[in-house]
């Protein structure tokens, strides 16, 4: 009798054990944003799309994957074009703007703001003839027959389904997290580095209207996106009608060229503009209060300590070396 419990329970036992087990609930890993001195409270991640460890590197692999976002991005001049983006290959009269604290921008996104989010800018970038010029459908197929995607979307989204809603939501978180704030001036403001004297009256300079006056469109201080993520007209050209967005002036040492045309290639060249090359127009923004005088009328020695001052916005943390590229069938 002993025998035939133990054959039982055995029997048991091993009818359990070929039972399928239940799959586990998908638990997508909370990705942490980080939240540096100075930076804003609000930002721009939808309730649709939160940000989660496995979504960004998925993002991350597909933005960097071929004939995709790094084509144009390029991680070593902080996710914009670099010098040799000219403006022939562009299609365009705009040079791009660096993929830097976007998660921070909630004013629309492009020169002109004329895109809402994030993962509208991946589709818009992906569809325009100008840029990836993809077919969405497409994408997705192939991605579906890919050896490693179907097993990356699973852990981001918790689907076996691949669609380009997903690529555009993965895209976006991985852009989403391109966080740029430890630079010397961060760590200036946490009192862990000292600024030299050119930098310290170069940020004076930055920060007062009877200096460069820098500040009221790109920030400084309490403001240390270093844009108001707002458009203005800053007097180009005489004839100037249209608004531009100010851009963030973080890594603004590895974004040349400068100005929404790309008419600049030095910082040097940017602040003699500023210094005395402000053309006036009815359109130019009343923030510019020196247009009159055609610019803020620096000394050499202050172009100087104001150029010293940019260079402390350059945090090469993020920039690491980029993921091999896996080719989709």
């Amino acid at each position: 009798m002993r025998s035939l419990a133990i054959l039982g329970t055995l029997s048991l036992l091993l009818l359990l054990s070929c039972k399928p087990t239940e799959e586990e609930p998908w638990q997508p890993t909370p990705y942490e944003l980080p939240s540096p001195l100075f930076f804003p409270t609000r930002n721009n991640i939808p309730t649709d799309n939160p940000m989660t460890v496995e979504g960004v590197a998925l993002g991350e692999k597909l933005f960097h994957e071929e004939n995709s976002c790094a084509m144009c991005h390029h991680k070593e001049y902080s996710f914009e074009g670099g010098p040799d983006a000219t403006l022939e290959h562009l299609g365009t009269e705009h040079t791009m703007l660096p993929l830097i604290n976007l998660v921070w921008n909630t004013t629309g996104l492009g020169w002109k703001g004329q895109v809402e989010t994030l993962e509208d800018m991946v589709y818009a970038a992906y569809t325009d003839p100008l840029e990836i010029n993809a077919d969405t459908a497409e994408v997705a197929k192939r991605l579906r027959q890919s050896e490693i995607y179907p097993e990356l979307f699973k852990k981001a989204f918790g689907t076996d389904e691949i669609s380009f809603v997903l690529v555009e939501k993965a895209i976006a978180q991985y852009i989403r997290s391109l966080v740029f704030a430890n630079s010397k001036f961060d760590r200036y403001l946490k009192g862990e580095e000292q600024l030299n004297q050119d930098e310290l009256n170069g940020y004076l300079l930055f920060i007062t209207e009877e200096g460069a006056d820098c500040f009221h469109c790109h920030g400084g201080g309490t403001n240390a996106l270093f844009t108001t993520n707002l458009r203005y007209n800053n007097g180009l050209d005489a004839a100037s009608k249209g608004e531009f967005k100010a851009p963030t002036l973080r890594n603004i040492t590895l974004t040349a060229p400068y100005m929404h045309d790309g008419r600049f290639s030095t910082l040097d060249e940017v602040i003699d503009f500023y210094s005395e090359g402000v053309q006036y127009s009815e359109q130019i923004s009343p923030l510019m209060h020196h247009v009159m005088e055609g610019g803020v009328r620096l000394t050499i020695e202050e172009k100087a300590q104001l150029k010293a001052f940019l260079h402390t916005l350059t945090d090469t943390t993020p920039l690491t070396p980029n993921p091999q590229p896996h080719v989709v069938p």
